[in-house]
């Protein structure tokens, strides 16, 4: 289920949903995320919304993979904080963030470095590295 138009994204930013990440979610818009960070926050609110079929559109084929895990559904996303994005070239680049959530009960902290590519004018997230995972 969508956020109400004007009800804050989940992504942290501090936008409404519907002038942040859901400009990236709405199908029939066909846009695309401009750099790395906005796919990243577009890609950490569609696992908040349980928006599955984003988050495989927006993974690079190479680490795409065939589906994504129900066990994936069970946790509750709290929060996310965008430490840095740096952009390695025009067409890579490199997002490092911290995601709160609770998974039966128990909160978690996940600290990643992705990659990102552009691809045909189109940002993809290739794979991250966990840089702490705290339960």
């Amino acid at each position: 289920m969508e956020p109400a138009e004007q009800s804050a994204c989940p992504c942290s930013s501090g936008l409404p949903y519907a002038g942040c990440c859901g400009l990236w979610h709405a199908a029939e818009q066909q846009l695309q995320a401009p750099d790395a960070e906005r796919l990243m926050r577009s890609r950490y609110s569609a696992y908040v919304l349980g928006r599955q079929d984003y988050l495989l559109a927006t993974w690079h084929s190479s680490t795409r993979p065939a589906h994504l895990s129900a066990s994936d559904s069970a946790v509750r996303w709290l929060g996310l904080e965008v430490r840095r994005h740096v952009e390695n070239g025009p067409d890579q680049a490199q997002v490092e963030f911290v995601a709160r959530s609770k998974v039966g009960g128990q909160a978690r902290r996940l600290h990643e470095l992705s990659r990102f590519v552009r691809d045909a004018g189109c940002w993809y997230y290739v794979d991250g590295e966990l840089l702490g995972r705290l339960r």
